[in-house]
C-alpha cells in the first residue's frame, strides 16, 4: 500500500512538453488484407497487390512450416510412450554367487518390481564362460534366481543358459535382446566393474534402452 501512493495518474494533455504528430505507419501484411487496403489510389493498386501476394505466399510459407514440425512432435511422443510399454523385460546374471551377489539381487528385484508395474513378461539369461558341468554350484544360483524372483511376486519367467560359449557376454546379451525383440535390459553396475560386461559396447550390442542400476 505504501507504493501505492508513489503512482500518479498523468494528465492527457502538459504545458511542458511540445505537441508533435506521428508518423503514419507503412501497411504491413494485416493492413494489406483489411478491408480498408481497399481504399488506395489507382497509381499505388499494382504496388499493393505485390504486397498483398507477398504477405500470402510468407504466410502460405509458416503454415508448411508447422506441418512439418507435425511430425518432429509425434515422434517424440512415440519415443515417450516407448519408455512407458515395457512388455518384455531381460534380466543378465554374469556372476557366479550361488546365492547371488547383492549387484545380481537388486537387479533381480528391480526387474520384478518393473514387470509388475507394467505387466511385463520376464526372460532371465545365465551367461559363464565355463562349462555348466564345471559349476558345481549352478543349480544353487538357478534357486537363487528363483526364490528371489518369486519374492517379488513372479513364480513364472522364462530361462536361457548361454555357458561355454566363448563370446562376450555383452554381445551374448545383445543377440538375445534382439533374437527376442526385448524391450529393456536391467544390469546392476557390479557386472561392469567387474569386468564381465563392456560398457563401451552395450551401445553397440544391444538393440533396446538399458537400465544401470548404481550399487
Amino acid at each position: 500500500m505504501a507504493l501505492a501512493n508513489h503512482f500518479l495518474a498523468a494528465p492527457a494533455e502538459t504545458s511542458f512538453f511540445p505537441r508533435f504528430s506521428l508518423p503514419t505507419p507503412s501497411p504491413s501484411c494485416s493492413d494489406a488484407d483489411s478491408p480498408s487496403s481497399a481504399r488506395i489510389s489507382p497509381t499505388r493498386s499494382s504496388s499493393m497487390n505485390r504486397r498483398i501476394s507477398l504477405c500470402r505466399s510468407s504466410r502460405l510459407r509458416r503454415d508448411k512450416e508447422i506441418v512439418k514440425a507435425a511430425p518432429q512432435e509425434s515422434e517424440v511422443s512415440t519415443a515417450a510412450e516407448a519408455f512407458n510399454n515395457f512388455k518384455h523385460l531381460l534380466l543378465p546374471i554374469t556372476d557366479r554367487n550361488p546365492y547371488l551377489s547383492e549387484g545380481s539381487r537388486q537387479a533381480v528385484a528391480t526387474t520384478a518390481a518393473l514387470a509388475k508395474k507394467y505387466g511385463a513378461d520376464i526372460t532371465v539369461v545365465v551367461i559363464d564362460e565355463k562349462q555348466k558341468e564345471t559349476l558345481p554350484e549352478h543349480e544353487t544360483q538357478l534357486s537363487s534366481i528363483r526364490w528371489h524372483l518369486s519374492e517379488g511376486g513372479f513364480q513364472e519367467y522364462k530361462l536361457l543358459e548361454r555357458l561355454g560359449e566363448g563370446n562376450k557376454p555383452t554381445a551374448i546379451i545383445g543377440e538375445v535382446a534382439d533374437d527376442l525383440n526385448l524391450d529393456l535390459v536391467i544390469l546392476s553396475m557390479e557386472a561392469i566393474h567387474s569386468k564381465h560386461v563392456d560398457a563401451n559396447l552395450l551401445a553397440e550390442f544391444i538393440p533396446c534402452p538399458v537400465i544401470l542400476l548404481p550399487l
